[in-house]
């Protein structure tokens, strides 16, 4: 199996030419983008730690997984080690707030870091990647007490974090769940219940583990209105065992290496101790600050898998001798062959427009936390509230089809354990199910993002596209023209898909969210060829200026033509759907399934 080898040419180009480093320099805190060495050099060191620390883990890890026994969890042999590295080396704060102790690098920094580290070891990163989130969380809910306690214990990487939300009962339907949480005369709770599905739930990387719960509180209403949040340390400040049991860890599909635990509070009787963060009801909002960002790093995470099973498949390619070309005499490597180099150009391709959307998120939630001016502000959160669904149903379900068909480059081999082609597949499947599965961003994205608030949010962002349409058909290449035709055809029949769901949601729900999927993928399918077109328009002017590296940019240029030709008309197909399909789903009886 090919060593990972982070794509460091195309990360910088997607920073600086199409994120704009220098547009966000001048931001409160971002000093560090203003020095293209400094950030040079992190790159460079996430670079060589994902490869020298973390990938050497990656196969063994999967091979021989986490394991549990009553004592606890026991994480994959050299997993401590890499985690006190890690720690040592500082990447576990680079995105905390400064005032906590942490680096609070700019976020489409550690976007770039995020997906070097998760390519090299997808696993191990399901850790403390939960840790800035939770932080978020409490900064944003907490109380003084609570947050000078538990931060510094998360910035500092002797705490890990989790997210318990997931009962047996209650999956999608938060509001079905019954863990409980008893007041206590010294305001603290105590909490009864089951948890199962939970991230690192129980393991050794750290000293405790800090569980963020959701429960209802004796008395509360009923549904996700009576829903509060709760933190629950695995040990109490006195060095007591809190009373939260890990009761075993799921076999799964991929991802040996992360433990996905069972935990039962109050195994004991006594109830786990805990203490509310921000209202008493309230606690689907507090949560809801974990769950966006977690979602946008399940969209990061996997494309990050999806890079990391293209150069499997690359090298493969470019190794496997079989066959001969047409006319040819002599037997060739399979990268000769046609429809070999179609599969890796529509892998590559998709890669590069899911890198690109994901960088710019980033950079909008980085310009939504800190522009002085408030209406940017503003604006940029509407953009990042509108794609955040967009971005994770697409990047995941795009990325499995991405890991899917390095199989197919590997033949009959990559259907065998032994070339680790099935390894990305098996890791990046869960992508599209956790953090909300698509079904559910798509309605996410019909019911909160475009029926809301009328389209104001997506025709907000329709005159960036449009410009990048017209700056490609005015470019005098006929090439670039051609890219800008395809795009503007992919944006009208968004467009039209789009207002029909805003025009039919109030009276036909279930038929327009019976489309919502593939109106989803179009979306995604025509913000991916946005940035391919403006990637082609960077590549031909540095061409025609002389400026970096030529073979490099030619290979922007054929990526992006081939996503314009082979990707962004399945957004025509797609948004047809969307319009016209929802009506065949609802017309069957039940019965006749």
């Amino acid at each position: 199996m090919k060593a990972y080898n982070a794509p460091l040419d195309d990360i910088r180009f997607v920073l600086w030419h199409l994120v704009d480093l220098d547009s966000l320099k001048n931001l409160p805190e971002s000093d560090v983008l203003a020095d293209q060495g400094l950030t040079d050099t992190i790159l460079e060191q996430a670079s060589r730690f994902a490869t020298e620390v973390l990938w050497p883990l990656d196969s063994s890890g999967d091979r021989q997984g986490s394991r549990w026994n009553e004592k606890g969890v026991t994480t994959a042999p050299g997993f401590v080690a890499a985690y006190r590295q890690f720690v040592e080396a500082g990447w576990n704060n680079i995105e905390m707030p400064g005032e906590y102790g942490g680096q609070d690098l700019p976020q489409v920094l550690c976007c770039a870091v995020q997906e070097m580290f998760v390519a090299a070891n997808k696993a191990f990163c399901m850790c403390p990647h939960i840790a800035p989130a939770a932080v978020r969380a409490l900064v944003a809910a907490g109380s003084e007490p609570l947050k000078s306690f538990f931060i510094p214990k998360l910035v500092s990487g002797e705490y890990a974090a989790t997210m318990d939300l997931t009962e047996p009962q209650a999956g999608s339907d938060v509001g079905a769940l019954r863990t409980r949480a008893e007041s206590q005369p010294d305001g603290s709770y105590r909490l009864f219940g089951q948890k199962i599905f939970i991230t690192f739930g129980d393991h050794d990387l750290t000293e405790n583990i800090m569980h963020l719960v959701l429960a209802r509180i004796t008395g509360a209403p009923a549904g996700s209105k009576g829903i509060s949040l709760f933190v629950v340390p695995k040990i109490l400040q006195d060095g007591r065992r809190n009373d939260v049991l890990c009761t075993g860890i799921e076999h799964k599909l991929g991802n040996h290496a992360s433990p996905t635990c069972s935990l039962t509070y109050g195994a004991r009787g006594d109830g786990a101790v805990g203490w509310l963060v921000g209202q008493e009801n309230r606690g689907l909002q507090s949560m809801f600050v974990m769950m966006n960002g977690a979602r946008f790093n399940v969209g990061l995470e996997a494309m990050a898998v999806a890079d990391r099973a293209y150069q499997q498949a690359l090298a493969y390619a470019r190794e496997r001798v079989q066959g001969r070309l047409v006319g040819g005499k002599v037997p060739v490597a399979i990268v000769e062959h046609p429809d070999v180099r179609r599969m890796l150009l529509s892998m590559r391709s998709q890669i590069e427009a899911m890198r690109a959307v994901g960088y710019q998120i980033a950079a909008a939630r980085h310009i939504a936390d800190r522009h002085l001016d408030a209406k940017e502000r503003q604006a940029q959160q509407a953009f990042v509230d509108l794609v955040m669904p967009v971005f994770k149903g697409w990047a995941t379900e795009t990325s499995i089809e991405v890991a899917s068909t390095c199989i197919q480059v590997h033949g009959g081999a990559g259907y065998l354990d032994d070339h680790g082609a099935t390894q990305p597949l098996r890791d990046v499947r869960i992508t599209s199910i956790y953090e909300g599965t698509t079904s559910i961003q798509a309605h996410d994205l019909v019911e909160r993002k475009l029926v809301r608030d009328g389209g104001a949010a997506y025709r907000a962002w329709l005159p960036k596209a449009e410009l990048t349409v017209t700056q490609l058909v005015d470019s005098g290449s006929p090439e670039l023209s051609d890219i800008g035709r395809g795009l503007q055809r992919a944006i009208e029949a968004l467009t039209t898909a789009v207002e029909h769901a805003i025009a039919r949601f109030p009276n036909l729900p279930s038929e327009v969210l019976a489309g919502s999927v593939p109106l989803l993928r179009a979306f995604g399918i025509v913000l991916g060829g946005w940035q391919m077109g403006r990637a082609a328009l960077v590549a031909q002017r540095c061409l025609q200026q002389g400026q970096g590296h030529a073979p490099f940019l030619k290979a922007k240029l054929v990526s992006a033509r081939f996503y314009s030709f082979h990707v962004t008309p399945l957004a025509v197909s797609l948004a047809t759907t969307a319009v016209a399909g929802g009506a065949s789903v609802m017309a069957m009886e039940e019965s006749a399934f």
